[in-house]
């Protein structure tokens, strides 16, 4: 949605102010007021665009991803996720294993809260003048669709992640100095009747959009995603029945409007193919990286240190290797990948050499152990081309020999990795990697910044989300009938029989289970722990890191302290027990 990042004016931004703020003075350079900018159509559809920007804070982005999927039981901390980079044995930090997690962390305030309370601020404001706004008759109602889903959307951030938070209907004007935390039931409340609006108002695809909406852009709500997140909130609230209404809804209605599963899993993440018939939502990345307010910097975090490596040069096709976030063991033995495509079609575990740097050579030693080697006495074990470096899930015969006749690349599998607990052995550099968000466009390898989009709602999501709402409701044969549907997606060939369920196997651990292996690193895994009532419990069976620093009053994050600190009725607005 490239016009909606080039019409977000300095005006608007100055004019999207947070809320509960401890600056007693404030100054517009534009001398823009919101009356001026809101009140004729073009100031006020640049409100709407405005709206989704703040979601760029959030995806895509390394503290999304340590806000969203890290801390939980399926990720850990990589080498370089540290104040000590030459230490592969360091402590943790506060998003992986708890115990630094304070009220003046600043990803918590500065990557949630704020960017939340701003894009909601924008909200009310642009809901404050519709009708002055001389919008069309036919473009009012999806005008006022998108800005209340989007005031839902951040609200459900907010609530799930902070529980009772300020309820603002009203824009912030001048300064505010009380604050009050509505109860978790009336922020539902009203997310409700937001995203009810918008089912009913938003069109159900972008080319029926009234203008100046228009079908290029792409990354504005529609009806189906609408109900997606629908299903989603339901279900997070306990309102089962709802939830799975709108989970069948969002997968049985649209396949006429081309909303399906793609075929084949590692599809999805294909460069060349994210505006795929499974995307129901996504912040739209510029390959402008100016437009981007920020780009997607997803391709890093997850990539192992492979430019160490024998036979390896770091390259735009290989990425960069930022070395923060590790799968647990757990993660990795979710996968069958003997059944499951998505093993391979979420992991890099082989890594071809690019380079005649280093590369070993047969040894004496090697030859003496093994004289039929003799021919090859000195000469590379391996070429440009050839493997270099194999991370796996498995255990490998003759692992110990890193350099074999057998094995001849750098090999570090399960048992280099992990002890049988799922504790780490200490070795934090290399380990399988997530390739569902390589940039293989960026300009050069020292490229920090990415034109990926980031999805935020995709259909094999939802279908899970009906599944679970299914098990809640007890209909185990429906449960499976939808677990199914993406476990026959995610076969190999010729293995579908071997990957399906039966109504016996659905149980919430087992759609947990299932939505690790479906929606790893997708910037979902807390918010489902959390929903389900299981962070904590996890977090002790599976990831040794942070099972002796996680509690329960973890499954919120604390409220920031300068928000606390500004507001004179404190006695409203209290911390989160715990902090």
């Amino acid at each position: 949605m490239h016009r909606i990042i080039r019409s977000l004016t300095f005006a608007l931004l100055v004019l999207a102010a947070s809320a509960c703020k401890d600056q007693l003075e404030e100054y517009n350079p534009s001398g823009a007021t919101a009356e001026a900018v809101f009140t004729t159509p073009e100031g006020f559809e640049t409100a709407v665009n405005g709206a989704y920007t703040y979601n760029r804070v959030i995806y895509g982005k390394e503290s999304g991803f340590a806000l969203l999927e890290m801390g939980t039981d399926i990720w850990t901390a990589a080498a370089s996720n540290d104040a000590s980079a030459a230490s592969n044995t360091r402590p943790q930090p506060p998003l992986m294993n708890y115990q630094g997690l304070q009220t003046d962390n600043v990803w918590v305030k500065n990557n949630l809260w704020t960017p939340c309370y701003q894009g909601i601020n924008l909200v009310n404001q642009a809901l404050k003048y519709i009708d002055q706004a001389g919008l069309p008759s036919t473009r009012r109602p999806s005008a006022e669709a998108e800005l209340r889903f989007m005031r839902a959307w951040y609200y459900y951030h907010l609530v799930e992640s902070y529980g009772p938070v300020p309820l603002r209907l009203e824009p912030t004007e001048g300064v505010v100095n009380t604050a009050t935390r509505a109860s978790v039931q009336d922020v539902y409340a009203q997310i409700f009747t937001d995203l009810e609006f918008a089912v009913r108002n938003l069109p159900v695809t972008l080319t029926q959009f009234p203008a100046p909406a228009t079908a290029n852009d792409y990354g504005r709500i529609t009806r189906p995603a609408a109900e997606a997140f629908a299903a989603k909130a339901y279900l997070s609230n306990g309102q089962y029945q709802r939830a799975a209404h709108f989970a069948r809804k969002v997968t049985t209605t649209y396949s006429g409007q081309g909303i399906r599963l793609v075929s084949n899993y590692a599809s999805l993440w294909d460069f060349n193919n994210q505006k795929n018939s499974e995307v129901l939502w996504a912040v739209n990345y510029s390959t402008n990286l100016t437009f981007n307010a920020g780009s997607n910097t997803a391709h890093q975090w997850f990539l192992m240190k492979y430019d160490d490596q024998p036979g390896m040069v770091r390259d735009v096709a290989n990425g960069l290797p930022g070395v923060r976030y590790m799968p647990t063991r757990f993660l990795l033995d979710l996968y069958n990948e003997q059944n499951d495509a998505r093993y391979l079609g979420s992991f890099k575990q082989a890594w071809i050499a690019n380079s005649n740097t280093n590369i070993p050579r047969w040894t004496q030693a090697e030859v003496n152990q093994n004289p039929a080697l003799a021919p090859v006495l000195n000469q590379p074990k391996f070429a440009v081309n050839d493997t270099a470096v194999l991370t796996s899930k498995r255990s490998i015969d003759d692992f110990r020999q890193r350099y074999t006749q057998r094995y001849r690349y750098k090999v570090y599998d399960i048992d280099d990795l992990y002890n049988a607990d799922g504790s780490l052995k200490g070795e934090r550099r290399y380990y399988p990697s997530l390739r569902k968000f390589d940039d293989p466009t960026r300009a050069t390898p020292t490229v920090t910044e990415s034109a990926r989009d980031a999805f935020m709602l995709r259909l094999g999501d939802i279908i899970l989300i009906g599944a679970e709402a299914q098990v809640r409701l007890g209909r185990t044969d429906s449960a499976a009938y939808y677990v199914n549907q993406v476990r026959t997606r995610a076969a190999l060939p010729g293995r579908t029989a071997a990957m399906q369920v039966t109504p016996a196997q659905m149980t919430l651990d087992f759609i947990l289970d299932e939505r690790a292996r479906e929606l790893a690193g997708e910037q979902v895994r807390w918010l489902d722990l959390k929903r389900t009532g299981k962070l904590a419990e996890r977090v002790r069976l599976y990831n040794p890191d942070a099972k002796a620093s996680i509690q329960e009053f973890h499954a919120l994050r604390p409220i920031p302290q300068s928000d606390i600190d500004a507001v004179t009725n404190k006695g409203d607005f209290q911390q989160n027990p715990g902090y």
